[in-house]
């Protein structure tokens, strides 16, 4: 197989990119060459031999632990649950949320088989303390219900506060466009003004 075959099947494999997609973005790369293929070939390098995996949280960073466990200006007794990094990424672009972070690396699935031995459900348990506050930042999916209530059952005996997101309308929504589930959420999780 040629190097640009091969190269085309790897591009195809990140997510948004199909075969067809994958084809214009590796003769898009070759084409521009010494501008954008070997520094992106010298960044992929550099970022396989240096990423790595926070030991304490899970976020992936330079050292170990991540800048965001180092972080003094943190509070380390709110931590803030999500099921991947993602998520954590999304949450620190509001600039909202001063505490620290657990990525758990996905949401328990009785149909895909991933049992809280999978997750990193323990790594949390350990980290957490009478004095902490648990937030449950999980979607609102089925998985992420069961895996929210597991870990919140689990969390109990600890002694720690235990949150969740706000789950509802969104801000600029119209109900008439909204779901009966969003609706419901809504509903329930109203609180006074």
């Amino acid at each position: 197989m040629s190097e640009l075959a091969t190269l085309i099947q790897l591009l195809a494999k990140l997510p948004g990119l199909g075969p067809r997609s994958a084809r214009r973005a590796a003769l898009f790369l070759v084409k521009r060459r010494e501008q954008l293929m070997r520094p992106l070939a010298a960044a992929l390098s550099a970022a396989a031999a240096a990423i790595q995996p926070c030991t304490t949280c899970g976020n992936l960073d330079t050292s170990d632990p991540c800048a965001i466990c180092r972080d003094p200006a943190r509070d380390p007794t709110a931590i803030c649950v999500v099921e991947d990094l993602a998520d954590l990424w999304a949450l620190e672009r509001t600039g909202a949320f001063a505490g620290r972070y657990h990525v758990l690396g996905g949401t328990l699935s009785a149909l895909d088989g991933i049992g809280p031995d999978q997750l990193n459900i323990a790594g949390l348990i350990a980290r957490l303390g009478p004095d902490a506050e648990l937030i449950l930042a999980l979607n609102a999916t089925v998985d992420g219900q069961t895996t929210a209530h597991y870990i919140a059952d689990r969390a109990a005996a600890t002694g720690a506060r235990i949150s969740r997101l706000a789950q509802g309308v969104p801000i600029g929504g119209e109900l008439d466009y909204l779901d009966e589930g969003t609706l419901t959420a809504a509903l329930k999780s109203r609180r006074p003004l």
